[in-house]
């Protein structure tokens, strides 16, 4: 089995690069995967926001979930489920291929060139919006409310005190009324 390790460090990682026609390997055993790319060790997730490729490249993200509630579950959207060949009338592969590409490649850098020219604006316009909306509830509907509960305190107990004397003591009476009745059944 042909591998390659690089280095020591317990870090790095081992490439299987063994072909298939090797006389050890018997053909009970599953052929090993050539691995590409390595999941990164628990040490190495921690500073995964440190390292200088993550720094660099603008296709990796910095923050890993920006929809952690799945507000926007619903665009999730792939070239399958906009286009799609149904078996009796095929384009060639390449019209194929390259209109997938196209698709997007044309997806993502619009709506980064749109997020550039709306995200910022948006941001303040939704920041006020809702500094204005917490500050009209905090300083407005909330004293409202409160001035009404204390303005009708002598309301809300006359109704309480009208419910104790009527409507309790009815459902009381009736609750008691039904309690003694029991129903037997019999087959016959």
């Amino acid at each position: 089995m042909d591998t390659v390790k690089k280095g020591d460090d317990p870090g790095e990682v081992e490439i299987y690069l063994g072909d298939s026609s090797d006389p050890e390997e018997s053909e009970d055993e599953e052929e090993p995967q050539t691995l590409w790319r390595a999941q990164p060790s628990v040490d190495e997730e921690e500073d995964i926001h440190t390292s200088t490729l993550v720094e660099i490249s603008d296709t990796k993200p910095l923050i890993n979930s920006r929809d952690p509630r799945g507000i926007n579950a619903c665009l999730k959207v792939e070239f399958e489920d906009v286009i799609a060949e149904p078996p009796s009338v095929r384009s060639g592969d390449r019209v194929w291929i390259w209109s997938n590409a196209l698709f997007e490649v044309s997806r993502v850098w619009i709506y980064r060139i749109v997020t550039v020219l709306l995200a910022i604006p948006m941001s303040v316009i939704s920041g006020l919006l809702f500094a204005v909306l917490n500050c009209f509830h905090i300083w407005t509907v909330r004293p409202c409310i409160h001035c009404v509960l204390i303005g009708t305190r002598w309301l809300q107990s006359f109704w309480s005190i009208v419910l104790h004397v009527t409507v309790v003591p009815l459902m009381t009476s009736a609750g008691k009324g039904c309690g003694g009745l029991g129903i037997h059944l019999s087959k016959e």
